[in-house]
């Protein structure tokens, strides 16, 4: 069933934004005074060991978010890989987690209000709550644009009151801090500091959130996981600077006991600005923290539902998206229950019990990239690959397990209930209505056992809506591909393999005959995506050579006698159309992945509404080449005297010129095609093909204005 999907607006620092907004709150604001009460002075380290530990589970959500860039992010993940069962406890338990943490900012934002105003905390936290419930429905990205003010505001005022507070305590002299503040380092031992890296770890928890919305991320290989590294620096320079400020400016009885230990800190050195401008600037900058964390909490919450309806594991109306193309219903449902929390819970211990649950699912996420990796479901074709695979993955899983650990046992109990409560959930509505499986039966399946079919089906599909990478060579495998351009005749399928095949195999310095062979068998096996009058007969093969392509175009006045294959006239073609065109792409075995994206990027351009009225009218080869290319990555000029493409005359083109890595792929001379070399020279009159780089066609564009 094909679900709407949700639009593609976030680029590179509204990743950022999100994912920094949601750990600045509770773990720096209200936190550090509670942590050093356990640890003492080495509550410094404990927040930088937590930055580094959380590594593991960065790494695994970045890699499986730019390879299943889909609404919902962990629970997604986690269906996929372990089942819709883990699915159900992953997608339903961070959902509610996620509810709690948001609920328990937007609260615990009175601590700092009530510097300065007598207040009523809850009804403003529910004021807060439905604001952003209304601006996520009317626009992930006026969502943004909020949550990116929120941080930039909050990143500033820290980034101040963290110069001043060094300045000071350098100005005191650090060796004097260190004998007065410092030491002992370790007042409670080695275990009090192993509890206090368990309290603090969840601080960085907001780092993942980013996973749930990048269904909505452009660019995901890029954007997530550089948005994700850019946000943990931040993150771990300001907690363990911050933190070494408000342990080295006040005294260890007044950190223990001080709920707004960042506020009391700025009172001892933030002079800046006149009192009490200085003050204020902090309980903005809490704030502003505060409330990035509760609308980053609902922007990525509500994700959540949707992408279980869209599965069936909840209420279909669930995944209905709204006229500003945003998950409403889910949106609604989410604020509505952050409400309810508010008004009847004491969402601080709650969300402090959910911290444990949410370390649950992090040691899962490295399971799922274990899982998708070992599955060697050629599909699974990520963006960005998590290093040191797979210690790395088994290091996250024995981190999050120790941890939970220190955490004590009602977290552990909590966290139990809640994953109980999701198994039954999903044996109560779901395991009826589910017929899909995780890819862990694919791992199953290289011991001979069962695999689920359509798992790979949606993978190919989200490689085909993620596109090309910047390093794909498309253009250019288009540009040297050989064309077979028939005429008239009675026309043999095996005739049409073994024309492709006598040109193709030169260039793997492979049997013709071998080559055929392997392109027959491929079509027996089923392997051929047809659409729209086009079959696409595609291999890998153990070779080390580029992709290599050939396009046949078969005019209407043939037909093609298929000699047995009958798939060439099932599936999504009716009996009475005709084939068109047969494409042949050949690819090393080593380039699997690049292999799988050149066909779903083909399979897109053929899918276009023009495609096959263009291809059948082409006047020449160079044509059929250029209808598959991307019209901003190509461009066809004239050498002439007229413009700035008068400079090529007469020069050899290995001696001209062009912007940035564009390149002449096709030569037109006088209604003849050539594949031009570097010591072709050009001539007034010649027609060239370039294809490169968008900004680099664009200056290529300018030469023949």
């Amino acid at each position: 069933m094909k679900h709407e999907k949700l639009k593609k607006q976030l680029g590179l620092f509204d990743v950022y934004a999100i994912s920094t907004g949601a750990m600045f709150s509770s773990g720096f604001f209200l936190l550090p005074g509670i942590a050093s009460s356990y640890s003492g002075p080495s509550v410094i380290l404990a927040y930088l060991l937590g930055g580094i530990l959380v590594l593991p589970a960065m790494l695994s959500v970045a890699e499986l978010s730019t390879a299943l860039p889909r609404a919902g992010g962990p629970y997604y993940f986690l269906d996929r890989s372990l089942g819709p069962m883990v699915g159900t406890i992953g997608g339903l338990g961070t959902w509610m987690a996620l509810i709690f943490k948001s609920a328990f900012a937007l609260v615990g934002m009175g601590a700092y209000l009530g510097l300065f105003f007598d207040i009523q905390i809850k009804p403003v936290a529910i004021t807060l709550t439905l604001l952003f419930m209304l601006m996520n429905i009317i626009g992930v990205k006026k969502t943004t644009r909020l949550q990116n003010s929120f941080v930039i505001i909050l990143i500033g005022i820290l980034i101040l009151f963290v110069v001043q507070g060094l300045f000071e305590l350098f100005g005191v002299g650090m060796d004097t801090i260190v004998e007065t503040q410092l030491t002992p380092f370790l007042p409670f031992g080695y275990n009090g500091l192993l509890a206090t890296i368990g309290l603090v770890f969840v601080s960085y928890a907001g780092l993942t959130q980013i996973a749930s919305v990048a269904e909505e991320v452009k660019n995901p290989d890029r954007n997530i996981p550089l948005g994700m590294v850019l946000s943990l620096i931040t993150a771990t320079v300001i907690y363990v600077l911050g933190v070494f400020v408000m342990v080295g400016v006040l005294q260890p009885e007044t950190l223990h006991d001080d709920l707004t230990p960042v506020a009391t800190a700025a009172l001892e050195f933030f002079d800046l600005f006149p009192e009490p401008i200085g003050l204020i600037l902090i309980v903005i900058a809490a704030i502003a923290a505060f409330a990035s964390t509760g609308n980053a909490g609902i922007m990525s919450a509500a994700r959540y539902p949707l992408a279980m309806a869209r599965d069936k594991l909840i209420w279909k109306r669930m995944a209905m998206v709204g006229r500003f193309k945003t998950p409403s219903v889910s949106i609604i449902m989410t604020g509505g229950i952050m409400i309810v929390f508010i008004l009847v819970l004491n969402v601080e211990n709650i969300a402090k019990l959910a911290s444990a649950f949410m370390l649950l699912i992090f040691g899962l996420l490295n399971l799922a990239v274990i899982v998708m990796r070992e599955s060697k479901i050629e599909e699974y074709d990520p963006g960005f690959n998590s290093p040191l695979y797979p210690g790395m993955q088994i290091a996250g899983m024995l981190i999050t397990t120790l941890l939970i650990v220190e955490m004590g046992i009602l977290a552990i109990a909590f966290t139990s209930l809640v994953t109980v409560f999701c198994i039954g959930w999903y044996y109560y509505y779901a395991y009826s209505r589910v017929k899909r499986q995780g890819a862990i039966y694919h791992v199953h399946a290289r011991l001979g056992e069962y695999r689920y079919q359509g798992l790979e089906t949606e993978m190919r599909d989200i490689l085909r809506e993620k596109g090309l990478r910047d390093e794909d060579p498309y253009e250019k495998i288009v540009a040297r591909s050989v064309v077979i351009d028939e005429k008239s005749g009675k026309l043999s399928y095996k005739t049409i393999v073994r024309q492709a095949s006598a040109q193709l195999a030169p260039r793997f310095n492979i049997e013709a005959e071998s080559l055929s062979k392997l392109f027959l068998e491929a079509q027996k096996s089923g392997t051929i995506p047809i659409g729209k009058g086009v079959v696409i007969n595609h291999l890998k093969i153990d070779r080390d050579h580029p992709t290599e392509m050939a396009l046949v175009r078969i005019p209407e006045s043939i037909d093609l006698d298929t000699e047995g294959y009958e798939s060439l006239n099932k599936e999504d073609r009716s009996d009475s159309e005709k084939v068109y065109s047969i494409i042949f792409i050949v690819s090393s075995e080593k380039k699997s992945g690049q292999h799988l994206r050149t066909l779903s990027h083909m399979a897109e351009m053929i899918d276009t509404p023009s495609f096959l009225e263009r291809w059948k009218n082409a006047d020449h080869e160079g044509e059929l080449r250029e209808i598959l290319l991307r019209d901003e990555r190509f461009i066809n000029i004239t050498v002439s005297m007229e413009n700035e493409t008068r400079t090529m005359t007469g020069h050899k083109v290995k001696e001209i010129e062009l912007p940035g890595n564009s390149l002449i792929a096709i030569l037109n001379r006088d209604g003849k095609l050539t594949i031009p070399h570097g010591d072709t020279i050009i001539k007034e009159g010649d027609r060239l093909s370039i294809i490169g780089e968008k900004e680099d066609i664009k200056r290529v564009k300018e030469m023949v204005k």
